[in-house]
């Protein structure tokens, strides 16, 4: 029995199991990342796979944080491994360490829930009134820039870190835009973009996604942009991706609030909090709802096993 409650942040979905994962060992979240057991991968097969889930499936195993210091740690997962960061789980991670009460909270007001996770300490800030959700965000870990202007044929793309390695590419440049329709394009060029930076990138975690975006007038608060970031083997972030939106921040640096729209009209807002010798500390705000809580098992006459992937 596997035990597991989902939300989605912006869209984008985010599954939290909470029972039936086998021991993770290690003595940081870093460390229980990089030596998950065959058995442990399998329950990542199971939830995240098809039937029980898709092509685009995300979640995370909840494990002990690296110290004190922190409420909790997470693996975070989707159909290819673990990746290093995840925003918009952080935000749903937030919403329900509060609403389920993992971390105590007052009904009004501002509740912090730190969390480590394999790129290091992030803070989620969940915002209720009169006792429901109103808003979270979270501050991250350091993002800086790797390098800009580099060609791609007729194009040119920026490499930026906000937790993972993400390549920005504006849609235009490649004859795209940020749409629905377009999407099966999208997957493409996000695909390409990646294998060709990969080789030129020096990062101990390599390149995750490729962010390609279209330039939308600003606000009165600063530049406004849509994107769609193509993530793992072809993965699409519904949300206009939590950690892809601290990558941007430390390419534009505004003084201001970035909004973040995704390719399904979502939004995050994102802003630049402070400044280290490490790189831009940026908040990252969005929402997060529960969709369900879900009793999965697996039968030991099913042929599918863990599952498939088609996309």
């Amino acid at each position: 029995m596997i035990e597991t409650v989902d939300y989605h942040s912006a869209g984008e979905p985010f599954r939290i199991v909470l029972s039936g994962v086998p021991e993770l060992p290690g003595a940081t979240v870093r460390a229980r990342r990089a030596a998950v057991s065959e058995e442990a991968d399998a329950v990542r097969r199971l939830v995240c796979h098809e039937p029980r889930g898709h092509a685009d499936m995300y979640g995370c195993f909840l494990v002990p944080p690296d110290d004190d210091g922190a409420h909790f740690g997470v693996l975070f997962w989707h159909k290819d491994g673990y990746s290093t960061a995840c925003g918009h789980g952080t935000i749903a991670l937030g919403a329900w360490a509060v609403e389920y009460g993992r971390v105590t909270a007052a009904p009004d007001g501002e509740t912090e829930v730190v969390i480590d996770v394999p790129s290091g300490r992030v803070t989620a800030r969940v915002r209720r009134a009169a006792g429901r959700l109103v808003s979270v965000s979270f501050r991250n870990v350091p993002s800086y820039v790797l390098a800009r202007d580099v060609p791609y044929g007729s194009a040119r793309v920026d490499v930026s870190y906000g937790g993972a390695v993400y390549v920005s590419v504006r849609a235009g440049d490649l004859g795209l835009s940020v749409t629905p329709d377009a999407l099966p394009e999208l997957i493409a060029a996000g695909r390409a973009v990646k294998a060709a930076l990969t080789p030129l990138v020096d990062h101990p975690d390599g390149i995750y996604g490729t962010i390609l975006y279209d330039e939308l007038p600003d606000t009165p608060e600063g530049p406004h942009q849509r994107n769609v970031t193509v993530f793992a083997d072809g993965q699409v972030d519904r949300s206009p991706c939590g950690s892809g939106t601290s990558a941007r921040l430390a390419l534009l640096s505004p003084d201001g609030v970035l909004t973040h729209d995704s390719i399904v009209g979502s939004r995050f807002l994102g802003r630049i909090g402070g400044r280290t010798e490490a790189g831009v500390v940026t908040e990252i705000e969005g929402t997060a709802y529960r969709t369900g809580e879900h009793r999965f098992t697996l039968d030991p006459d099913d042929t599918l096993g863990t599952g498939f992937v088609l996309r």
